[in-house]
């Protein structure tokens, strides 16, 4: 599979928005999804490039979270700001990771993405729950390139 056309659904790519929505919620985090077809190099460079790019690193609290997938390189990189890279567990990142990529290597992309949008969300809500003046700051689709 090469092309993002074919990744995901409509469908499947309403459920991930869903997933964001839900993940969002209770946190004054942020989770986007970016999905292209390859990142011409180091997929970890362009996603940090998409991190800049989408404004991701504006957030208030710097709490904002990535998962960018390039479908032709079958790759994927989260990358996480810096208020959320202090807080959680060294390992954090690694096993929501591996979490997806067991989706992943079974064709279920859709969802290892929402799994990864969820396990992002609940430790975002710990350590940036929502509060009264918390707004929006991202938009919840996903993004393509």
């Amino acid at each position: 599979m090469s092309k993002i056309e074919d990744f995901l659904s409509r469908s499947e790519e309403q459920e991930i928005i869903e997933a964001i929505r839900l993940a969002e919620l209770n946190t004054s985090g942020e989770i986007r999804v970016h999905i292209e077809k390859t990142s011409n190099g180091d997929a970890t460079n362009r996603a940090l490039e998409l991190f800049h790019t989408l404004k991701m690193d504006n957030t208030k609290l710097q709490n904002a979270v990535l998962i960018y997938v390039a479908v032709a390189d079958r790759s994927f990189v989260i990358y996480g700001d810096t208020g959320i890279n202090n807080v959680v567990a060294n390992d954090f990142w690694d096993s929501t990771k591996d979490l997806m990529q067991s989706h992943f290597k079974l064709g279920n992309f859709k969802q290892g993405l929402v799994e990864g949008i969820l396990k992002s969300g609940e430790q975002l809500k710990t350590y940036f729950p929502y509060t009264d003046d918390d707004t929006n700051e991202l938009p919840n689709e996903i993004s393509k390139g």
